[in-house]
């Protein structure tokens, strides 16, 4: 790894330069549990559960769906992964590369906007495992709402929450790498488990279940292939922020073989896995209870086994505290630490993201969940997809994957990044254009059929435009 010459201090610090090759010590295992730790969630197991029993198609049609969005995910992190391996830099560092090194700023404060409100909530979410757990051993429910909509101890919970994820981004990013290798493969023995027992518990009527679900269970109005669209655009819609700033995890990676192998099991064979799990538990749920349960602390609550509880509210709490690690802490702490790299690090942009996420969360019963954050941040995210686009076809056929290190720390005129007063104009054209289509997909009625398509299709539009506006020559 080459050392950088020039230290720019609007755009140096020591979180946003080349990782050292001796701190390269992530393998496959590590990329694989990033990747665990982002489906293994509330939200996550909600989600799969509901793909077998929203779509109306066979349950094959389903598993194949979800393995080729699979694939497809692993194909596009295996670009924007690569560069971050060679180079060793985060998201927003490769971003200046293409949307110049003022300009980077941009869509790496976007980015981080998204993850600071999900940081929010997924910390309260997070809470709510712990909550159970309480909840089950004093045998108390708290007691009345004594404040913003949460009990004496949903607040306890949240509080105790918050404090252990600022502990762990306080620790340094090899903390935050040992909790995932432990979350990961810790949820799947805890999802084994509960697996067992429901299916202990439906006796021989589980297979029955989960063959009419596999049948085919309700009626998506578009048909067939249509169903099949929707599944495959909904999970790469599910995975699409990480897609953008995986280099932010790849940077740490030892070299792209290991990166790519972390990816295959971490995503085609992770999410074959959890789905698996999901439909043998949610069918199991029908036999038991006599209807499909998508909300594992529902299901938990509903066997009454206190052994249950505390496994199950552990694996929930480690979940969740690892998807908002990979998609939701990190980001922000790197792209915090790009628009001041003098003043902001990756531990002081982690300690601005908590507590803005801290806010959210507290907010969340009484205000947010009622109002409603999905829009707002559903239209940020909208306008992140061009950026993909427009990175990778920059990086692997404008500059023919040839970038020139130092360059991308010099805001001096002239600067091959430097563009136009730090900023690519081209690309950001390129942008603005993509992102009207992807943002109307959110907003405008004949659009929203599109679902998860828009994401695809954004990053397709910024990579076409990009390429048209940029020509074939390249700035090396």
């Amino acid at each position: 790894m080459s050392k950088i010459k020039s230290r720019d201090r609007r755009l140096y610090n020591k979180d946003l330069a080349p990782t050292d090759p001796k701190n390269k010590t992530w393998g496959w295992f590590e990329i694989f549990n990033v990747w665990a730790n982002d489906v293994q969630s509330l939200f996550g197991y909600t989600l799969a559960a509901s793909l077998f029993l929203t779509y109306g198609l066979n349950g094959w049609a389903v598993f194949l769906a979800i393995i080729l969005a699979g694939f497809f995910i692993m194909w596009l992190v295996n670009l924007s992964g690569k560069p971050s391996v060679k180079l060793g830099i985060p998201y927003p560092v490769f971003a200046r590369a293409s949307m110049g090194v003022i300009g980077a700023n941009f869509p790496a404060m976007v980015r981080g906007i998204v993850a600071m409100f999900w940081y929010g909530a997924q910390t309260y979410f997070a809470s709510t495992a712990v909550a159970l757990l309480l909840t089950s051993l004093t045998g108390s429910d708290g007691g009345n709402s004594v404040f913003l909509g949460m009990n004496e101890i949903d607040w306890i919970s949240f509080i105790f929450v918050a404090g252990f994820q600022v502990y762990l981004f306080w620790q340094g990013i090899d903390l935050i790498r040992k909790f995932l290798n432990f979350a990961g493969p810790a949820v799947y023995a805890v999802m084994i488990i509960l697996m067992l027992v429901i299916w202990a518990k439906a006796g021989g009527s589980l297979l029955s279940e989960v063959g009419n679900i596999f049948s085919g269970v309700g009626n998506y109005s578009g048909g067939s292939f249509a169903a099949f669209l929707a599944i495959f655009g909904t999970m790469v819609a599910y995975f699409a922020a990480v897609v953008i700033n995986f280099g932010d995890f790849s940077r740490f990676v030892k070299n792209e073989k290991e990166m790519r192998k972390g990816n295959l099991w971490g995503l085609p064979g992770n999410i074959f896995l959890f789905s698996f799990i999901t439909l043998m538990v949610t069918a199991g749920t029908v036999s038991v209870f006599g209807e499909a349960i998508t909300s594992p602390t529902e299901m938990v609550a509903r066997v009454g086994n206190l052994g249950l509880t505390v496994i199950a509210a552990f694996a929930f709490f480690a979940a969740t505290i690892g998807i908002n690690m990979v998609a939701n802490f990190i980001p922000p702490a790197y792209d915090l630490a790009n628009l001041m790299p003098s003043k902001i690090n990756f531990r002081t942009g982690g300690l601005i993201t908590a507590i803005a996420g801290f806010i959210i969360g507290a907010l969340w019963v009484s205000f947010i969940s009622k109002v409603g954050m999905f829009p707002f941040v559903n239209t940020l995210g909208a306008i992140l997809a061009p950026v993909y686009g427009i990175m990778i076809v920059d990086y692997y056929v404008i500059k023919k994957e040839r970038i020139d290190i130092n360059q991308l720390f010099s805001s001096k005129k002239g600067g091959k990044y430097y563009y136009n007063d730090g900023w690519n104009q081209k690309a950001f054209v390129a942008w603005a254009v993509a992102g009207v289509f992807s943002v109307l997909t959110v907003w405008h009625p004949s659009l929203s059929s599109l679902g998860g398509y828009a994401w695809i299709i954004g990053a397709a539009l910024g990579t076409v435009l990009h390429l048209i506006l940029s020509g074939k020559k390249s700035r090396r």
